[in-house]
């Protein structure tokens, strides 16, 4: 047992000691970086005793393990939740203190790990959260990416793309493991033979072959000993591989594979390397399951029922194929019952309806790059075929097929690969049974199912927002820290004057703590007492940041050109990154500083209207932005966001959703219902009708809304910029490509819903009630429930046994 953290006075000692054995150096005398690295030990120490009795427990019991595969795991600063979720944090700050440290310094030192994006990794990283709290034997699976997507700083109201460096300073919570490294294979070309029982045997000759050594991360639970790993692969030169005569750009391509997350696909390179990625943690990872799961059954017959893999998105897909080849070249299985291990261990979750996302290979980039797994991908397509046709479904071949059109579609080779598929909303999954997917729903009208996605509560209130935790646990008790459900009893408060009032208290300590953020690092003072109206996600045209800053627009020009119109006070917070090839967003972001830059300096308004644009957006930041949020704005185009996790974040801290009827936001009003959120905009269903009729025209909405025309005019009549074309690819995106997302047709209703926000806000009362209705509501989104739902109706989990 680790005695370190028994008390302060014990852990004072500890780190001390650390610090002069790591380090050589009195702790008086030693750097705060020497002391956050010697604290990360110590604390890492005290996670591996829990860490190995996991292991144990799940080899002597036969428990079945999750195995989530996804190219992205977001998993921002572990210090505090860790030390939270052991139980140690007021010990660690109470002895820093004794020091003289300020427990903040140690919190600011760890860098937001630069393993993701977007949604698609927040929501892995609150899944892996939820696993180990509730006990369940879950593990990640991903790519040790040296740099994070990229850092973004705002020059010339432009984005500036740096280098994330995360691991300037290492990773303290990762243990390097070589002994358990394996070979990956590309390219080259494959022969072989048939035996005398015609079985092929394979033999791959790869023109390009490195070496997967994993880094384990713990994953600890919330009050539990459970903790899981997240393993991540680094890509290191293979020393027994000789690329003859080119050494340099051997070892170029070998450290390209781990660079960073998502690389510049707009060359045959940048795809060639995506794949490469893919491939390359796929490969390894379910080398791992394999060997691990030999270390303590006989055979893989039982893989099935000993390990699920849950492909997140599209881009783990090649897990399908690859365990495939493994099973059926290395381990001799026929096809048939290989296929059905498969088929038994692997689900697939969709996380988009939008065509372009679902990624799509070229068929000879495919065969080039992994020649026998192109093979076993082309023996899957030609059976599902036959099989589709014995059915008497031949006709759907065309829609279905996995090799079609010169491409290998990545989402039909997982429906058909696994025994499970699943969207993220209501919405979205009924979409993906109704319209994109509708033949496979035909063919396998068992596997879709709905998993509504969810949030970690531990990480997104109980540690983000210790104001609100507070006021909850006076309030209801706190069973709702391992039971987010209970926040649902916050219901018989929702009306009490002194509940209100001290919310609202809060609300504006949180609100005062970003606005100190923004002073500090942007120089912008902020009036807490204004609403604070929040759109912080990833920029793409489909999730509308165009419209809101349209909006913002419209409202400055209204006050400019009517000097009795006046709002009620509002600060626009935007932080959001732009893809570095994806030009039309990145003159989004351009146009939003613009439009700042101008609406701030303004001495006639700027005390009514403010925009501030928040750089470098993680979830560091968003820890400081989200709970402080008044409105959170999710106004994505209808049936185009599967999901969404902010949106449960802002609700969950207080904040009234201002959307459309999309994603998650369905579920939210059902929750709360509509009184309690704003709603607005075209429905999927008016959209697919538009799209029908062929009857959307841009040029009508400009032609016949005064405000529209203004606002449009404005992009080019040198209101915003001295250079009339300054924002010519919004302007040929909304008027001359016809306006793909609707933007112009939902822009008259979107102001009407802000007029009707600020009304809301000015009954103190009436809006600290809706947002207690938000919070008491907000335990369904829970990852918790999520995880829960997936373990019991499709990874078939048991939790941990300890005994």
């Amino acid at each position: 047992m680790n005695h370190n953290f028994e008390s302060k006075e014990v852990f004072v000692e500890a780190l001390k000691q650390e610090v002069s054995k790591t380090f050589g150096r009195e702790f008086e005398t030693s750097h705060t970086l020497e002391r956050y690295l010697a604290l990360g030990n110590l604390v890492r120490d005290y996670i591996g005793v829990n860490w190995k009795e996991s292991k144990e427990a799940v080899k002597k019991h036969g428990t079945k393990q999750l195995y989530y595969f996804s190219m992205e795991f977001l998993m921002g600063r572990l210090f505090t939740s860790n030390l939270m979720n052991l139980g140690l944090y007021n010990v660690v700050k109470e002895g820093l203190a004794d020091l003289g440290m300020d427990i903040n310094e140690m919190e600011e030192v760890e860098s937001d790990a630069g393993l993701g994006n977007g949604g698609l990794g927040r929501l892995a990283a609150c899944f892996l959260d939820s696993l180990a709290s509730l006990n369940y034997a879950g593990h990640g699976n991903c790519i040790r990416y040296r740099y994070g997507l990229f850092k973004q700083k705002i020059v010339d109201n432009k984005q500036v793309e740096l280098p994330d460096c995360w691991l300037r300073y290492g990773n303290i919570w990762e243990v390097w493991k070589p002994q358990h490294a394996c070979i990956v294979n590309f390219g080259g070309y494959v022969d072989g033979r048939m035996d005398e029982n015609g079985v092929f045997h394979s033999n791959h000759h790869p023109d390009f072959v490195v070496k997967a050594v994993p880094y384990d991360e713990p994953i600890v639970g919330y009050d539990t000993k459970t903790t899981n790993t997240l393993r991540l692969w680094d890509a290191q030169v293979a020393e027994e591989f000789a690329q003859a005569g080119n050494l340099t750009k051997y070892l170029n391509d070998v450290q390209a594979l781990t660079t960073n997350v998502y690389p510049d696909d707009s060359t045959p390179e940048g795809k060639e390397l995506r794949l490469k990625q893919e491939y390359f943690f796929v490969c390894a990872g379910v080398n791992q399951i394999i060997k691990e799961h030999l270390r303590v059954y006989p055979s893989l017959d039982n893989l099935g029922d000993k390990v699920a893999i849950q492909l997140n998105d599209t881009h783990p897909v090649l897990v399908i194929p690859e365990l495939m080849r493994r099973l059926c070249d290395d381990y001799h299985y026929g096809w048939d019952q290989a296929w059905e291990i498969c088929k038994k261990t692997v689900a697939y979750t969709n996380h988009t309806v939008m065509a372009e996302a679902l990624e799509k290979w070229d068929q000879g980039t495919v065969a080039k790059l992994l020649p026998r797994v192109y093979m076993i991908i082309q023996e899957i397509d030609r059976r599902f075929r036959a099989w589709v046709d014995w059915r008497g479904l031949g006709h759907l071949n065309d829609s279905v097929a996995i090799l079609k059109g010169g491409q290998v579609h990545m989402a039909h080779l997982a429906i058909e690969g696994g025994h499970s598929v699943n969207g993220v909303a209501k919405i979205h999954s009924q979409i993906l049974v109704d319209d994109c997917m509708k033949d496979f729903a035909t063919i396998y009208p068992d596997i879709f199912s709905n998993k509504t996605n969810g949030i970690t509560h531990r990480r997104w209130l109980m540690y983000s927002n210790p104001q609100l935790t507070s006021l909850l646990e006076d309030t209801i008790g706190d069973s709702f820290k391992k039971n987010p459900q209970d926040l649902e009893k916050l219901m018989a408060y929702v009306d009490d004057p002194i509940v209100q009032n001290r919310f609202m208290e809060v609300k504006m300590q949180r609100k005062q703590i970003l606005a100190d953020y923004v002073k500090k690092e942007l120089g912008i003072e902020i009036d807490t007492r204004s609403i604070f109206d929040c759109q912080a996600k990833r920029l793409h045209a489909y999730k509308r940041q165009l419209l809101n800053i349209l909006g913002v627009m419209h409202t400055y020009l209204e006050m400019k050109q009517n000097p009795y119109y006046r709002i009620y006070p509002r600060t626009m917070f935007f932080s959001a990154k732009a893809a570095p090839s994806y030009a039309l967003a990145k003159e989004i972001i351009k146009l939003i500083n613009m439009v700042a830059n101008k609406i701030n300096n303004d001495p006639e308004t700027n005390k009514y209207l403010k925009v501030v644009f928040i750089p470098n957006y993680s979830v560091s930041i968003a820890e400081i932005l989200l709970n402080a949020a008044d409105v959170s704005e999710q106004i994505s185009t209808a049936g185009k966001e599967a999901s969404g996790t902010g949106n449960m974040k802002y609700m969950m801290n207080g904040a009234i959703t201002l959307g459309t009827l999309d994603g998650a936001n369905v579920e939210i009003v059902e929750q709360v219902g509509y009184e309690n959120a704003e709603i607005f905009g075209l429905k999927v269903e008016d959209i697919n009708e538009m799209k029908r009729l062929n009857s959307y025209n841009a040029w009508n909405c400009y032609n016949q809304n005064g405000a529209i025309r203004r606002v449009i005019e404005s992009l080019r009549n040198r209101t915003w910029s001295d250079n009339p074309e300054e924002f010519r690819l919004i302007f040929d995106d909304l008027m001359m490509k016809n306006d793909e997302f609707y933007v112009l047709a939902d822009f008259e209703a979107y102001c009407h819903a802000q007029r009707r926000v600020s009304e809301r806000y000015k009954n103190t009362s009436g809006w600290a009630r809706t947002m207690l209705v938000n919070i008491a509501k907000s335990g369904y989104f829970s990852s918790d429930r999520t995880i829960e739902e997936y373990a019991t109706q499709i990874w078939g989990l048991d939790k941990v046994n300890f005994d």
